[in-house]
């Protein structure tokens, strides 16, 4: 399989770039090629689009390596979301740089509303749709988002210059640290209004609570981490673009099955004769189905062996009736001693003879041949028997140098 690497190349590094190398190349392209320093150059602001596109995917790991193995299909199935190319530029470089410029095209862009949304398995496997209330601000239906009763333009926050926020500068030794801070004058508005033309409903703040439902649909084979976007659904403010509610995929823990991509993992023990002369069990599926599983005829099953049921795992997103592999890992249960000690002989019998050895090394008489007996292990317990070890060598080593060396202060 030839290795995509179109992203890379829009990047200008190497497949094989560190994660800082990939973020000093973004950084450096970006600045020079952003719509606010470039207005009405289309060509710059789709190279700023699709380097934003780029830096999505190589500046996350886990995005990077779906790229790199499957390439942008890959990202397709794997039902990854590509962030706005502006919100990649303002999470690196934060706020203030172009976006907050008094010469900026275009209104400023709210901050998105993330939150987890927790599902089960069965949600995953089957679709879910809920409806879930939010509360954000809108502008006020009174004055329009204008905060007044006159419906006069607001002044301009003189301490701000109109901004809604003040950037100090101070130096730490060599560096110096740029902070943001909201204007305490407007309060973050950029605005002031007098007290006597506040408009009633929203007392000047020109926005009002405001209570929503939106109709939340899990759809089938959707994963882990995966974003479900109401767009524009966000806190509204004057002269401001609301940002986005986002609800991101949180699966919980199943007690039987494990997701591995469009797959589903069971673990499943039986015993040695089952292993040896076939078997059959069955269990409940994700959409409330009763299946019965059967081993095939004259197959024998090794302890960690995994085997697959094809279109039994999940269903894979945006590709309707298409499923992965339910896949089962099984352990396979020996009897014990006490239970097979009277029919010896008879299993001798059955079962295939034992490897041979090697005859030379079994020679009687020979000083040079030892016959040991295997045993038990516990590592838990051979954990605990280094550290008593470990803690008696340190108390006897502090017996030879006459007890444990304290640390002293000298005094002034």
């Amino acid at each position: 399989m030839v290795k995509e690497t179109e992203f890379y190349e829009r990047l200008g590094v190497a497949p094989d770039a560190t994660n800082e190398e990939i973020k000093k190349a973004y950084r450096k392209m970006a600045l020079n090629l952003h719509p606010d320093r470039n207005p009405g150059d289309k060509t710059a602001e789709e190279k700023f689009k699709a380097l934003g596109e780029a830096y999505d995917v190589l500046g996350d790991e886990k995005k990077r390596k779906l790229y790199d193995r499957y390439g942008k299909k890959g990202l397709e199935e794997g039902g990854f979301e590509q962030r706005n190319a502006r919100d990649i530029f303002r999470d690196l470089f934060g706020a203030g740089v172009f976006d907050d410029d008094e010469d900026a095209s275009g209104p400023r862009r709210g901050d998105d509303s993330v939150n987890p949304l927790n599902v089960t398995l069965e949600d995953l496997y089957n679709g879910k749709t809920s409806h879930i209330a939010i509360t954000r601000n809108i502008l006020c239906s009174k004055c329009h988002g204008n905060g007044t009763k006159s419906g006069k333009t607001p002044q301009k926050c003189k301490s701000c210059n109109g901004r809604g926020i003040r950037v100090t500068t101070r130096k730490m030794g060599i560096f110096q640290q740029t902070e943001q801070t909201y204007c305490p004058d407007c309060h973050g508005r950029g605005e002031i209004i007098e007290e006597k033309d506040k408009c009633p409903a929203c007392n000047g703040k020109q926005v009002v609570s405001d209570r929503k439902i939106l109709e939340l649909v899990v759809e089938p084979g959707m994963k882990d981490n995966q974003r479900i976007t109401f767009a524009g659904e966000s806190d509204q403010a004057p002269n401001m673009e609301p940002g986005d509610v986002i609800f991101v995929i949180r699966t919980k823990e199943h007690n039987r099955f494990k997701r591995s991509g469009n797959d589903l993992v069971m673990m499943h023990s039986i015993t040695l004769v089952e292993a040896l002369t076939g078997f059959q069990f069955s269990f409940q599926h994700l959409d409330k189905r009763n299946i019965i599983v059967k081993s095939a005829p004259q197959q024998v099953v090794k302890p960690g062996d995994v085997m697959a049921i094809p279109d039994m795992g999940m269903p894979i997103y945006g590709r309707p009736f298409t499923w992965g592999r339910m896949l089962v890992k099984f352990d396979v249960i020996f009897p014990l001693y006490n239970e097979v000690s009277s029919k010896i002989d008879e299993i001798r019998k059955c079962l295939p003879a034992p490897a041979k050895t090697d005859d030379t090394l079994m020679t009687d008489g020979d000083s040079k041949t030892e016959t040991v007996t295997l045993e038990s292990y516990d590592p838990n317990a051979d954990r605990q028997q280094r550290q008593r070890e470990a803690y008696e060598e340190d108390d006897s080593d502090d017996e030879r140098h006459g007890g444990p060396q304290r640390v002293q202060c000298a005094q002034q």
